[in-house]
């Protein structure tokens, strides 16, 4: 037995030399061809391995990914937490771990208590749009259907009423171009203004990009000549005019017979001056530096000279252009989105803020607030979500828009008189009309703000507001419905959300966020 294994080991160790002799003659003939090769310039280069990811990324990378949280318990070892297998301390410890993963399975069973918004609770990490889902259809009925008919205006029973809804329901849609040729602004439209001139509608815009467009609803169209060579010629292109007058947003416009004043979120007032085709600063910061984002002006009928005007910051300014002497007053601690002045008592403000108020103010009365000053605040009403605007008309009424969903209509009350010798609180502005109107525009409509016919011929009160049906909603100072005009049936392809009314005629105009233009007139 000894002397065959020692056979064996004999045999397998001239293999093992065998092996490793020709292990070590391919190695040599390798080394030999990379020689050659790299000789000849046909030796491979090799790629730069990758730099290593620094610590300082790497740990950025982890804080950037979700930690999802675990609700279950999470197992440690005994072993390195020094407990002995059969000790009464690991018996605890198994019967604490027996515990804790018991009340996570009853926590992921147990029952959602409390309400919940749907655009909180998605899934998949994807918006909830509450306006413009697949659900809106089945609640408030089709999608762009129209909510006041002709039927609504035969069924009215007060005489007054239903004459006036029949002429308002009678206007027609500008018929010289279709609505998709009238784009009077390049970009989407945030302020819209007739100019005061009864012998032509002249319709102005302003958009999100500086730009006052204008449109001269005068103009007939003449068809181009055809000789009957090409049936496929475009008709005429409406003659539309447009001047870039701002760096960013015109927020508001306001007319004169002369003068067409803009305000914009650049910071400025500016004045077009339509005799000399000249615009001019009318107000502008001190400072280059500070952003006051101007979101409306207006003009009190008593001192021609003023410029009042609202801030994003929470101001009000009113402005001497003789002077040039600005006076301004903090009014908000958030932005105030829009203000009117009473037409007849200017004297009186009403602001519109994102702090979820309507708040009237009185001019008369400037008080000291610290190191402020202050006008008394002589009424206010808070609603339920931010309020978009307040509109006075000539009867001081204030209409007002606001994200939940309303439009209010406010009377101006008999008011109490700011003593300087007590604390003065203000009168509560209860509204005598709430409309529901939907007002959720999201992200790419413009906010739909009341804007009132400044002197109807009529005496009746009455204001303009945009539909997000594609419609421009009328109503009168009771909040009743008067007409609803646009809509898909004609060629309103998106929501005319600025709306605004000629001061005395009636005219009504809405712009929509492709810079397009509706304009609707009673023929009389």
């Amino acid at each position: 037995m000894a002397r065959v294994k020692k056979e064996k080991e004999e045999e397998l160790n001239e293999y093992e030399r065998q092996r490793q002799a020709n292990i070590a003659k391919n190695k040599a003939l390798l080394q030999e061809l990379q020689l050659n090769a790299a000789s000849a310039g046909l030796g491979l280069s090799k790629k730069p391995a990758a730099p290593k990811p620094s610590k300082s990324s790497a740990s950025n990378k982890r804080k950037a990914s979700v930690k999802k949280e675990d609700i279950a318990p999470r197992r440690t070892s005994s072993r390195i937490a020094g407990i002995e297998a059969d000790s009464e301390v690991a018996k605890r410890k198994a019967e604490d771990d027996y515990v804790a993963i018991q009340q996570a399975e009853r926590a992921k069973r147990q029952r959602i208590n409390g309400d919940l918004q749907l655009g909180d609770i998605v899934v998949n990490g994807k918006d909830w749009d509450r306006s413009n889902n697949f659900l809106v259809d089945v609640v408030k009925g089709p999608r762009y259907e129209k909510t006041f008919t002709d039927k609504d205006v035969k069924e009215t029973g007060d005489k007054e009423l239903r004459a006036l809804r029949e002429r308002m329901n009678g206007m027609n849609l500008y018929e010289g171009f279709e609505p998709n040729q009238l784009k009077i602004a390049p970009e989407r439209i945030y302020s819209m203004a007739f100019h005061p001139t009864r012998d032509k509608p002249l319709v102005l815009a302003g958009d999100k990009m500086g730009n006052l467009g204008i449109f001269d609803a005068s103009q007939n169209p003449e068809a181009p000549a055809n000789d009957g060579d090409d049936e496929d010629e475009d008709g005429p292109e409406p003659e539309i005019t447009t001047f870039h007058l701002h760096a960013r947003t015109i927020s508001s416009i306001w007319t004169t017979p002369s003068t067409i004043y803009t305000s914009s979120y650049d910071s400025t007032i500016r004045a077009l001056d339509l005799t000399t085709s000249a615009s001019t600063t009318s107000y502008t910061p001190i400072d280059d530096a500070v952003e006051e984002p101007i979101s409306g002006v207006q003009i009190p009928l008593s001192s021609p000279h003023l410029l009042y005007f609202s801030t994003l910051n929470g101001l009000f300014g009113s402005h001497d252009t003789r002077s040039s002497s600005t006076s301004l007053y903090t009014l908000s601690e958030k932005k105030i989105g829009g203000f009117s002045a009473h037409p007849l008592q200017d004297h009186y403000i009403a602001t519109a803020s994102l702090d979820r108020t309507l708040k009237l103010w009185d001019l008369r009365y400037i008080s000291s607030r610290g190191s402020d000053k202050v006008p008394a605040c002589v009424g206010e009403h808070e609603s339920r979500l931010s309020v978009s605007h307040a509109a006075f008309n000539a009867a001081g009424q204030i209409a007002t828009t606001s994200y939940d969903d309303t439009i209010k209509i406010h009377a101006l009350p008999s008011l109490s008189t700011p003593s300087k010798s007590e604390a003065f609180e203000p009168d509560p502005l209860e509204p005598i009309s709430v409309i529901k109107h939907n007002n959720q525009t999201g992200r790419w409509v413009t906010i739909l703000r009341p804007q009132w016919q400044e002197q109807p011929q009529d005496g009746v009160q009455r204001f303009a507001v945009g539909n997000m049906n594609r419609y421009v909603d009328l109503y009168d100072g009771k909040g009743e419905q008067l007409a609803q005009l646009g809509g898909n049936e004609q060629g309103m392809t998106a929501v005319p959300a600025v709306a605004v009314w000629h001061p005395t005629m009636d005219w009504v105009a809405g712009g929509t966020a492709s810079g397009k233009l509706g304009l609707w007139m009673v023929k009389d």
